[in-house]
C-alpha cells in the first residue's frame, strides 16, 4: 500500500467511490477528485491521488450501524506517486469545514513478548487455568460452535493439530509497500491465507480454542476461530515484532463483524499520536452491532492508554503472574477492565509445536475466551446474551484484589470463570 491519507467528512460525498483494495488490481477504475475544497488544496502541493472509500459495505449498500457510526463518509487518498505528505498538507485539510478528521495512514508497531520452546513440563502451566477455574467451568459448557472468536493478530498456523476443529476461513489484510525493507516474509498482496509467520497469534488461538491434545484445553474449544491477519512480521532490533498499517487493522475489525464474529480478540496495542484516537469508528462500529472486543492493556507497566484497549467500549485485560499478583509488566489505569493470567502460558505455536509465552497479549484471550464462554451457555438455554450483559456478569463474578470495587492497576479484578457461569445461571433462571 502507498502513502496515503484518511480523510473523514461532515457528510458522504455521492455518488460513492470504489473500495481501496478494489483499485490494487485496477487503478483505472479510481476517481482522483473527492470535492472542490480538497481538490484545491491536493493541487497546491501537486499531490496527485485516487479517492477510495476506506470501509467497505456488507452487501453493497451501507447499513444503519454502518451510517451510525459514519463510516460511509471515511475515505482513503492514496497517493499516486511516492512522496512525502507535508504536515502543513494536512493542517490545511483539517481547517476546512467539510472535514471531520484527517490523519496520515500509519504504520503501528506492536511490541510482541517472546515465545519460548517447550522446554518446561506441560504440567507446569495447568496453573494458569486452574487460577480461572477453567475445569470446573467446563462442567457447564466447553463452548457452542454457533459462537465466533475472531482473532486479530499475526495470523495463525491453519494446520496445527490442536485448532483444526475450531478454523473458519479467514482473511489476510497486510499489504505493506512503503517501509518494505525492514518487512519480512509475506507483506504484500490480500488474500483468503491467514498464516502465521511470528507465532503470536497462533499462540493466541490455543488459548481460546486448543483441543487439549499436548497442551492444556482451551477455555471454549467448541467455539469457532475466524483467523484475521493484519500484523506482518518485522525485524527490529535482532527480533521480530508484528506491524500493520492502522486502516488495514480497521479492516479486519470491520471485516470481521460482517463476518458474523461474536467476540473480537485484539492481543495487541497503539498509542495515540493525533489525528482521532485509534479505531474508534470501527469499535463504535462494533458497539452498534452488539460484537464483544477484548484486548491487551500493554506491557510496559507504567499507566498509559494503548488503543483499542483504551476505548469506553472495549474490554481491556491486564497480567497477573503465578502468584496471582499483578505482574510487573502490565500496563494500567482506569481503562483496564480484568486481570487474567499472563505469565509463562503455554499454548499453541508455529510449525504445529508449542510454546510459553509472557504479556498481556496471553491474559487478553482468557477474557476473550470467557466472553465466548458465557455467550455459548446463554445460547444452550435459548438466550442470547448482549455485550452490556457479559460485561455485568465478569464485572461483577471477579475476584477483587482488595476492598476497592474497581482497583487502579487490576480493574474490576480477576477473572473467575466459575463464577461468572454461576452467575449468569442464576441471572437466566431468575
Amino acid at each position: 500500500m502507498k502513502k496515503h491519507i484518511k480523510i473523514k467528512l461532515n457528510q458522504a460525498i455521492s455518488p460513492r467511490f470504489v473500495h481501496w483494495q478494489d483499485i490494487l488490481v485496477n487503478k483505472l477504475i479510481a476517481r482522483s477528485h473527492l470535492h472542490p475544497a480538497i481538490d484545491q488544496i491536493l493541487a497546491e502541493f501537486q499531490l496527485l491521488v485516487w479517492v477510495t472509500q476506506e470501509y467497505q459495505s456488507v452487501d453493497g449498500q451501507w447499513n444503519a450501524a454502518e451510517l451510525a457510526t459514519g463510516l460511509d463518509r471515511v475515505y482513503r487518498l492514496i497517493l499516486q506517486e511516492d512522496q512525502e505528505i507535508p504536515a502543513r498538507l494536512i493542517q490545511k485539510l483539517s481547517s476546512l469545514p467539510i472535514v471531520e478528521e484527517v490523519n496520515i495512514g500509519k504504520i503501528a508497531q506492536v511490541n510482541l513478548p517472546r515465545l519460548l520452546p517447550m522446554q518446561m513440563s506441560v504440567m507446569t502451566d495447568e496453573r494458569s487455568r486452574r487460577a480461572i477455574y477453567l475445569e470446573e467451568a467446563h462442567r457447564y459448557s466447553q463452548g457452542d460452535p454457533r459462537i465466533t472468536v475472531a482473532v486479530l493478530d499475526t495470523g495463525i498456523t491453519l494446520s496445527h493439530p490442536e485448532l483444526q476443529d475450531a478454523l473458519l476461513p479467514g482473511y489476510d489484510f497486510v499489504d505493506i509497500i512503503d517501509g518494505a525493507s525492514e518487512f519480512i516474509g509475506d507483506y504484500l498482496g490480500y488474500d483468503d491465507v491467514p498464516d502465521d509467520e511470528v507465532g503470536h497469534g497462533t499462540h493466541v488461538a490455543g488459548i481460546i480454542a486448543g483441543k487439549g491434545i499436548n497442551m492444556p484445553l482451551g477455555v471454549v474449544p467448541k467455539c469457532k476461530i475466524l483467523p484475521v491477519r493484519v500484523l506482518g512480521a518485522m525485524e527490529q532490533n535482532g527480533r521480530r515484532v508484528g506491524a500493520g498499517l492502522v486502516g488495514n487493522i480497521n479492516a479486519g475489525i470491520k471485516w470481521a463483524i460482517d463476518q458474523g464474529a461474536d467476540v473480537i480478540n485484539m492481543s495487541l496495542g497503539i498509542q495515540h499520536a493525533g489525528g482521532g484516537l485509534p479505531h474508534q469508528e470501527v469499535v463504535d462500529y462494533a458497539r452498534h452491532k452488539g460484537v464483544t472486543i477484548v484486548a491487551a492493556s500493554g506491557n510496559d507497566g507504567t499507566e498509559q492508554l494503548y488503543y483499542p484497549g483504551a476505548l469506553p467500549h472495549v474490554i481491556a485485560v491486564g497480567a497477573v503472574d503465578e502468584q496471582g499478583e499483578l505482574a510487573s509488566f502490565s500496563t494500567y489505569g482506569k481503562q483496564v477492565s480484568l486481570v487474567a493470567p499472563g505469565t509463562n502460558i503455554y499454548s499453541t505455536y508455529l510449525h504445529n509445536d508449542y510454546g510459553f509465552s509472557t504479556g498481556t497479549s496471553h491474559a487478553s484471550p482468557f477474557v476473550a475466551g470467557a466472553v465466548a464462554l458465557l455467550k455459548a451457555y446463554a445460547l444452550k438455554k435459548g438466550r442470547k446474551l448482549y455485550d452490556n450483559q457479559v460485561k455485568y456478569i465478569l464485572k461483577h463474578a471477579s475476584d477483587k484484589v482488595d476492598t476497592q470495587f474497581k482497583h487502579r492497576k487490576a480493574g474490576f479484578g480477576m477473572l473467575n470463570l466459575l463464577d461468572a457461569l454461576r452467575l449468569l445461571d442464576y441471572k437466566l433462571s431468575s
